[in-house]
């Protein structure tokens, strides 16, 4: 990646600021602080925005805030307005309840390239764990490899792959689509990629499988899928499980778009957006 293109960490939330603010901390700790934040807030309460803006991690980093009105758990729509915000060429997208490791940022860059979109993968955390770096009495960034294992063999975390640094190689690449370990709290591509495909489709309600539709376009349109493990996995914050009545219909549309080809949003992107009841605030 050249050193001159700029990157957009785009992280959607919702009414969860603690783990935001967790998050928020692992981006302050990253070896490379040349990036952007765009908050995309799925319609926080307000007083949840304000622990988001008010908070020392915001003041810290470059930050623009964009909110819309709660009507449901609309991942899409809030993810595509988050990079109508942003100034990047290269977008990383990362969930709320998601910390980066410190070289997060780093590895990421080293493995843009054009033609690529980076799947990363996540370490899920227990209960316990999870409720100490909340409460702020336990940091999951920067720690050693002593710590991890003991971790690992506490059942505090799920596996030990963040421990490795593998390089850059043809062995990433998957050329085939595939549904597995698709994770778009973690992802990244360049923006000109995410506007051939229209972004995410707004067209999916509910929980469930609109990051496999946008991989799936992405392939459809030339796009490779590079994976990131080994590399950028994140520290994924236990949580209850969404409710996923609407699962089952969106997976249903995309096991018809395999064979289609399609390639843009039913309802995306670029839409026309004037009458949006949209709130944006740079810092």
């Amino acid at each position: 990646m050249n050193p001159q293109e700029s990157v957009s960490v785009v992280i959607t939330t919702y009414n969860r600021s603690d783990a935001f603010l967790a998050v928020m901390a692992g981006l302050v700790q990253q070896t490379d602080r040349n990036f952007e934040v765009i908050v995309a807030d799925d319609g926080s309460r307000e007083e949840h925005r304000r622990a988001i803006l008010e908070s020392s991690a915001a003041r810290e980093l470059r930050v623009v805030h964009v909110w819309h009105p709660d009507i449901g758990f609309t991942a899409s729509q809030v993810r595509n307005l988050g990079v109508a915000a942003a100034k990047g060429q290269y977008i990383i997208f990362l969930d709320g309840d998601c910390v980066p490791e410190v070289d997060f940022i780093v590895r990421h860059k080293a493995l843009a390239q054009a033609g690529f979109f980076v799947n990363g993968s996540r370490v899920l955390l227990s209960p316990d764990l999870t409720q100490r770096v909340l409460a702020g009495s336990e940091s999951v960034c920067g720690r050693s490899s002593f710590f991890w294992i003991k971790q690992r063999l506490l059942g505090h975390a799920s596996k030990l792959s963040h421990l490795l640094r593998l390089p850059d190689g043809v062995w990433r690449l998957a050329r085939k689509f595939s549904w597995k370990g698709i994770r778009s709290c973690n992802m990244a591509l360049w923006k000109a990629d995410f506007e051939r495909v229209d972004g995410f489709d707004e067209s999916f309600v509910g929980w469930g499988h609109e990051d496999a539709d946008f991989v799936l376009r992405l392939h459809h349109s030339g796009v490779v899928r590079k994976n990131g493990f080994c590399a950028t996995e994140v520290f994924h914050l236990w949580h209850e499980e969404a409710k996923r009545n609407k699962a089952s219909q969106n997976a249903k549309i995309v096991r018809e778009r395999v064979t289609t080809g399609v390639t843009r949003s039913t309802f995306g992107y670029s839409q026309n957006r004037a009458n949006d009841d949209v709130v944006l605030t740079r810092l």
